[in-house]
């Protein structure tokens, strides 16, 4: 299974205030806080654990079916995310522009990531993207995100 999501540096810099206590106290655990004061740039850290944890939420909603979303019970570490006893493994670009992370449920399922230029052949089953591979007549979860000016889609084909 995979999830994505991207952040949109200049409108999040425009739109958010991240840097409240109460914030940063409902969506990250004292260890990732502990690594946001720590760090060079603590809001590119805040806004890679968001989209480490957003992407993985994606996965897990499809897997469970339940659309809640508590930020704090997903906690990050350097290419991981936990949730309960699930551990979800993330690759995140980071460039002056965007912040954008994938994950998935395994390692090896990067390999088997593809990007999607279009939505053309995006649909959703019981509200969840799937990507229809007409030339090999199959059907494959997809994940879309989508945040200011940028929009990245996604299948995993295996």
């Amino acid at each position: 299974m995979i999830g994505n999501d991207i952040v949109d540096l200049a409108l999040a810099k425009k739109e958010s205030n991240w840097n409240r206590q109460r914030f940063l106290d409902k969506v990250f655990t004292p260890l990732e806080q502990k690594r946001i004061q720590n760090s060079r740039n603590p809001e590119h850290i805040v806004w890679q654990f968001w989209t480490m944890k957003e992407s993985c939420y994606k996965i897990q909603n499809r897997r469970s079916g339940e659309r809640i979303f508590n930020p704090i019970q997903y906690e990050c570490f350097q290419n991981t995310v936990t949730f309960e006893d699930i551990v979800f493994y993330t690759k995140t670009q980071l460039t002056s522009d965007f912040i954008y992370t994938i994950a998935t449920t395994s390692p090896d399922d990067f390999d088997c990531v593809f990007h999607l230029d279009n939505r053309d052949n995006i649909t959703k089953i019981d509200g969840f993207p799937f990507w229809n591979c007409y030339f090999k007549n199959k059907i494959n979860p997809a994940s879309i995100t989508h945040h200011g000016r940028f929009e990245k889609l996604i299948s995993l084909e295996k």
